[in-house]
């Protein structure tokens, strides 16, 4: 039929989503949008239109299709704040650990090149990263936590998270990536003083 679409859309959005995921905004061009889709540029730009808006609809695929796994595992019961801390960080390692995916995490490059993107990609970056930190912090708080403890201990998840993207992208193994997520779930110990990421 004339005018007929004669590819998957969604699956050439989930190659787009890859290219941003690899490469971030800034060095995901145009070239290699067309490349890693295997479509031409008007049937990119018909489709999809201009490269924020496929950055952010390619945002919003890597959302729907992550983040109901993190809501997944922080939905409980957990047994202490700690269960709840490493339950969300297995979610990443598992992430991390899918060979049919990029290093890292689409989110988390995108906030490292926040000056690039356009004001709805900041804010769609910021209310994704800032949605992931309450969900935490009430799984937290239903996992016994008090208020300040909740805050803080979800905001120090979030961070290791960040990190654990960032360290599989520079090459760390596996068993690195694990110990980081097991001793941000175990806390500092009884010794070390102050500090805010404790998760006993």
């Amino acid at each position: 039929m004339a005018g007929r679409k004669q590819f998957d859309v969604d699956e050439a959005l989930r190659r787009a989503m890859h290219v941003f995921w690899r490469w971030g905004y800034s060095e995901a061009s145009i070239d290699r949008l067309t490349e890693g889709t295997g479509l031409g540029r008007g049937s990119l730009y018909g489709t999809f239109g201009d490269k924020s808006t496929l950055f952010r609809k390619s945002l919003e695929r890597y959302a729907q299709t992550y983040h109901p796994l993190y809501e997944q595992a922080l939905s409980g019961p957990h047994p202490s704040p700690s269960a709840v801390v490493a339950a969300y960080l297995q979610v990443t390692l598992n992430r991390i650990a899918d060979p049919t995916v990029p290093d890292g995490c689409l989110l988390t490059v995108s906030a490292t090149q926040f000056p690039a993107l356009d004001a709805e990609g900041q804010a769609m970056v910021r209310a994704m990263i800032d949605g992931l930190r309450a969900m935490l912090r009430q799984a937290l708080l239903a996992a016994g936590a008090g208020e300040q403890e909740a805050a803080e201990l979800a905001l120090c998840t979030l961070a290791t998270n960040k990190s654990l993207a960032v360290l599989s992208r520079t090459g760390f193994s596996s068993e690195d990536l694990a110990t980081v997520a097991a001793a941000a779930a175990r806390g500092p110990s009884p010794q070390a003083q102050g500090g805010v990421c404790r998760s006993t």
